[in-house]
């Protein structure tokens, strides 16, 4: 029996007893609550770690995907609003097709005409030109639409499909997103790709805040659609007030958890599939280049490897899977909040938990998905009750332990750095580490 197989039972059984301690002392509302963001969270993990656990791709900029997620839950679920699209919707699909007229005639002028001056003042004036003719119809447009009741919409809505169906156009748009920036970045060094992802991921989030037309802006969409019952229309069904009474529940209380485990669920439903794609993947030939990739990127190339091909794979790989997170987290909450995505929950968390887990492993990725997203959660509160015990024997006025109580808040800071400077010391490869390819053989 191998470390990994001695160890992952053990890491999901202490997961399963601190949930229990949580539903115990807390509230089991909140222990549902707690595990459905650790699945999508370890989903996230299983993203980052198909591209630096697969292929040594240093990725920052999971931040703009996970939001691409969020919006295709957005433009998927919420209902079309009539009255604007029939103010703006033609001036906008105007603007649209004029920007697209543009790439393609920037490509044909750049595959055309030759190299040199022609080439690119010709390129200059198609760009610049292209760019104001669409806004000429863009701008209009997004100003009627946005004063079309802006206290309760001002954009144009969504199609009113099913929110499931958001998931997949949620990884299918991070994809997309994906293909076009490893076009044009995973030509650079690693750290030139750190930045550049970094900087693309802003440039998303910065558009969602402003393009009210599209999103609402900081003015933010709720109501979004729930893939599971609500819990008011639940209270109202005969066999919802039977099974609370059985149980001696209070019946909101009930429904809150019966949704909850619904959530938890599907979430685990498509934390499994995920699971089952990536280690299908990684124990194929496919799994074996990419990992001789990863190693050794030159004796790849001298083996006839097209390196930049392969890693524009699993480059778009990933972001989809985070993607699809992306869209659960917006479906699970109900709302669209682009203000929420900040470089620190977003990328840099789930770069902790990759690094606990266990950088390679994919069930590594998911431990620390569940272990990283508990704490920065139960941070807080623990914080709490600790300094609360430490200064128990201080006066009520006294400054120092309103100091130290006020300072829980920043507790959820010093634990992630505390996990993560005791993993790297003692356990450097992360808890789950990748299996060598001796240890794969036996």
């Amino acid at each position: 029996m191998t470390i990994t197989k001695q160890q992952a039972p053990l890491a999901f059984a202490f997961m399963a007893l601190a949930l229990v301690m949580v539903g115990v002392f807390q509230s089991w509302s909140l222990s549902l609550t707690i595990l459905n963001y650790c699945l999508i969270a370890s989903i996230m993990a299983l993203g980052l770690n198909i591209q630096w656990g697969y292929a040594g791709l240093f990725n920052v900029g999971l931040m703009g995907f996970a939001a691409l997620g969020g919006i295709s839950a957005v433009l998927v679920s919420m209902k079309p609003v009539p009255e604007a699209w029939a103010l703006g919707g033609a001036g906008i699909g105007l603007g649209v097709l004029v920007a697209v007229a543009t790439i393609f005639l920037a490509v044909g002028a750049y595959h055309r005409l030759p190299k040199g001056y022609i080439r690119g003042w010709g390129m200059a004036v198609i760009v610049i030109g292209g760019y104001f003719a669409a806004r000429y119809f863009f701008d209009p447009a997004t100003n009627l639409i946005e004063s079309v009741n802006p206290a309760q919409t001002g954009f144009l809505g969504g199609l009113g499909l099913p929110v499931l169906l958001s998931w997949v156009v949620g990884g299918v748009l991070a994809a997309s997103v994906a293909w076009v920036i490893g076009k044009v970045t995973l030509g650079l060094r690693s750290d030139y790709l750190a930045i550049a992802t970094l900087g693309i991921s802003e440039i998303i989030i910065a558009v969602l805040k402003n393009e009210e037309w599209l999103t609402r802006g900081v003015k933010n969409v709720n109501g979004i659609p729930r893939p599971t019952p609500y819990e008011y229309d639940l209270q109202q069904l005969a066999w919802a007030q039977e099974w609370a009474a059985w149980f001696g529940a209070d019946l909101q209380d009930f429904t809150s958890i019966y949704v909850k485990l619904c959530s938890a669920a599907l979430a685990l439903v498509m934390l499994g599939i995920l699971y089952w794609l990536s280690q299908t993947a990684i124990k194929s030939p496919w799994g074996r280049m990419m990992r001789a990739i990863r190693d050794n990127e030159t004796a790849a190339q001298a083996m006839g490897k097209n390196v930049t091909g392969r890693h524009l794979q699993v480059f778009i790989l990933g972001s989809a899977v985070v993607g699809i997170a992306g869209a659960m987290m917006t479906s699970f909450d109900g709302q669209f909040t682009p203000t929420t995505y900040n470089p620190l929950r977003f990328t840099f968390l789930v770069w902790v938990m990759v690094i606990v887990g266990g950088s390679g492993n994919n069930l590594g990725s998911i431990v620390g998905g569940f272990l990283i997203w508990f704490f920065w959660v139960e941070a807080e509160p623990l914080g709490y009750a600790l300094l609360s015990f430490l200064t128990s024997g201080l006066a009520e006025d006294s400054e120092l332990r309103s100091h130290l109580l006020d300072s829980a808040a920043h507790m959820r800071l010093i634990t992630m750095g505390l996990i993560l400077l005791v993993t790297i010391r003692f356990r450097p490869r992360g808890l789950l580490p990748e299996q060598s390819q001796q240890t794969r053989s036996h």
